[in-house]
Order: structure tokens, then sequence, then C-alpha cells
């Protein structure tokens, strides 16, 4: 019988687990090694970071979740994989042996990579819901003495998504405390163009966003390389096309947040043939590691290429479709190889996205997610906002129940025929 180890507990990680239990004969075992005993909804980390949500809101605890469902869990961080001697060496001193490993850990945050970012520096995030909440206490330190705000994603990021929610949503509460025409807006970007989201654009995604951000009056830096963030003072070179240094700008700012890059963990980094340069796991069409057959991987550790090149450097986002397509193809072709047969199914990479600006959204679909593409859609109004709170309570609820219930092609299909969520209009944020 075979021992099935899951790496990780985020949205792949959680999802991962409850599809790939489906697929079990009697006597496998599945366990799930985190370091972190709590599930946590991160479309919501940018509502907790101006009081619209309370963490607990949007957690879960998954030890009670996983035993109901007879499912392993170790809360421990691991600190090396073996992948020659099937091995995963925990931070408790223990470690595991297993047949197959399905790395689904997220990103390690590169904070560290410019001076002066991040909660241990000069600028909050939203990427985990401690430092949303740490943002959210900012915030409100701010709000008695209002000054510029400056909202980005610095070289390297691939999650452009909630960078621009954020913004919106920031925006939003500043009109709410009526403050706004005290604090100065600006949106700093390693995109060479507004609404690229490191996806080339989907739909009007650039004419949709450069229109809210107007008609808001906030201002906005693309090709932004961040060179040092110091107290209050925010250092961007703003690059031409053939990557010269066309302008050094120093934005001042009384809060700001920016979204770092990603890089695989320390556990998966350094494997030669199994991680790239920058620590994500190299994978095959079925999501199979191509040097260590029993190793696949789902979600943001993943390795994927750029589209294309950008005068500063952009990664490629992992959506949620995407993650949740990658998630069925290994759980099934996992489930193959458990019986004797050979893996043949292979995620499709779409994209659908609810980006909340708080009281309206953009959303966009893209089919699939790198062009050239099916579909190629986005749209806005206030029932995206709906739409949004409406996932927001399904998926919680799916993960405290443990179902393997799929939503994004759902949810595809509902946004491509728009009807269904148009009817979610007029909710209001709490």
């Amino acid at each position: 019988m075979a021992h099935i180890v899951v790496l990780g507990a985020g949205l792949a990680g959680t999802i991962m687990a409850y599809e790939m239990k489906d697929q079990l004969r009697p006597g496998d075992t599945l366990t799930v090694v985190t370091k972190e005993p709590k599930y946590h909804f991160v479309p919501s980390n940018p509502w907790i970071a101006v009081g619209w949500r309370k963490p607990g809101d949007i957690e879960v605890e998954l030890a009670p979740v996983f035993a109901k469902k007879g499912i392993g869990f170790k809360p421990v961080a691991a600190t090396k994989l073996h992948p020659e001697s099937n091995t995963l060496d925990l931070a408790d001193g223990t470690s595991l042996t297993y047949d197959y490993l399905i790395n689904a850990t997220g990103p390690e945050l590169a904070f560290d990579e410019i001076e002066g970012l991040g909660p241990e520096g000069h600028t909050q995030s939203v990427c985990h819901v401690s430092h949303a909440t740490r943002a959210h206490e900012a915030f409100e330190a701010f709000c008695k003495d209002p000054k510029p705000i400056i909202v980005g994603a610095v070289q390297g990021a691939s999650c452009f998504g909630p960078a621009y929610e954020f913004l919106f949503i920031l925006e939003t509460e500043l009109r709410r405390r009526k403050i706004r025409d005290r604090v100065p807006m600006t949106f700093v970007t390693a995109e060479p163009y507004i609404g690229h989201l490191g996806l080339d654009g989907v739909g009007d995604t650039k004419g949709l966003l450069e229109s809210e951000m107007r008609s808001k009056h906030i201002k906005w830096v693309t090709s932004a390389r961040v060179k040092k963030i110091d107290p209050g003072v925010m250092t961007v070179e703003e690059v031409a096309d053939d990557g010269s240094v066309k302008a050094t700008k120093e934005l001042p700012f009384g809060f700001s947040m920016m979204l770092p890059a990603f890089r695989g963990i320390p556990a998966m980094r350094g494997l030669e043939g199994l991680s790239n340069p920058r620590g994500f796991t190299l994978i095959d069409k079925f999501q199979r590691n191509p040097k260590y057959p029993n190793v696949f991987a789902v979600g943001v550790c993943v390795a994927i290429a750029p589209a294309a090149a950008t005068p500063v450097a952009c990664g490629v986002p992992k959506t949620g479709f995407m993650i949740e397509s990658m998630v069925t193809a290994t759980a099934h072709n996992i489930g193959a190889l458990l019986r004797g047969q050979e893996p043949k199914e292979q995620a499709t990479w779409n994209a659908v996205c609810l980006a909340d600006f708080g009281d309206s959204g953009v959303a966009f679909v893209a089919q699939p997610q790198i062009p050239p593409r099916n579909v190629n859609w986005s749209s806005s109004g206030k029932w995206v906002h709906g739409a949004k709170i409406g996932f927001e309570k399904y998926f919680l609820r799916k993960i405290r129940k443990g179902t393997s219930e799929t939503f994004y092609e759902k949810l595809a299909l509902d946004v491509l025929g728009i009807a269904k969520l148009k009817q979610t209009v007029e909710v209001g944020p709490n």
C-alpha cells in the first residue's frame, strides 16, 4: 500500500488533500504536512487590512476536518526534501517517508530582496492573514494623520490582482471615512502597463483599470523597479522598453502595501532537476517532476516561464482556476499510478478572477491563461463585489466541510453566462 504526502495546506494543499483522498485504494494513507494548523482564505486578506473582516472570519482549524476525512495531519514545517530516498525532514527532528509527494506549499515571500520591503521593513503586506492584521493596525494609525499612499507590486512579483484589489478597497474605505481628499494615491508596479497582470492583459483589463484609476484620481508608475524603501520614502526607477533607466523617483508615503516577489520554500530549493533557480518545482504536462516522477506539484510553487519578456521582470500568476485544475489532474494521475496505469490527465490552466474594489470590481476569464486564447473576456460592475462575497462564503464552507467539489469551473460557466453572478449585486462588505 502507498503513502502519499501533501506538503502545504493553503488553497492548493487543502483541496489537494480532499481530492487525493477520493482517489486512494483501501489501505493507502494520506498525510498533510504544513507549518500552520489553520487554513486561511487568502483572497479576503485585503478586507482584513481595512477592518471589513476579522482573522477568525476567514480561518478554519484543519485538524478536526482532516480527522473526520481520515487524513493524517502534521502541523510541522518541512526543512528538507530528499527525493533520492523519498524522505521529508521536519522541523521537530522527525522525518516522513513517502511513495508519492505533492508539493503544494505556495511561495516563500522574498521581502529580503529589496531593502526596507515588507512588514519587518517599512511597507505592509496582504499575503498572509498575520500581515493583513498588522496592516490594519498600521492603517488605523495612518487614518489619524493622513498622508500619501503607495500600493503596488515590486519587480519579480507574479500576483498582481491583490495589489489592484487593495488599492481600490483602500480608496473606498478612505471615502467612507471622509478623508480621501487628504490622501494622494499612487500605484507602483513592475507591469509594463496597467492591467497587464502578468498575463499580457485579459480582455480590456488595461482600459478598465486605467479608467477606474483616472476616475478615482489615482496616479501610476509602470515598468517600475523599486530600489529601496526608507521610512516614508520609496526610491523607484522607471525603466524604458530597452531596459535603460529613464527616471528615478523618490515617492513619499505615509502608508504603503507592496507585494513581493515569490520563490520556492527552503525545503525545496537547490535540488538539481527538481527545482529551478528560484526554487519552484519543475513539472511535465501531468504535474510530475521529470527527474523524480513520484514528486508532483500544484499551485504557486510550480515553475512557469513568463509569457513574454518585459522591461522589468514580471512573473506569471497561478490563479485559483489554474490551481484547481492542477489539483484535479494530479489526484487522478496518482490514482491511476496506484492502480498500475499511466497518468493521462492534464490541467487546463485557465484563469477566472473576481477583483473586488470595495463597492464594485472587475472580473475576467482567460482560457487558456497564457495567450493566445480561446476566451479573452473582462467586465466590471457592482455585481463583481457581490460575487466575491459569495465566493468567500462558498469556499470557506467547502474547506470546513471537507468536500472535494470543484468550484472555479462552475464560476467560469456563470461568468461566461454572467446572469447568475449579476443577481448578487448590492451586497455590502460586511
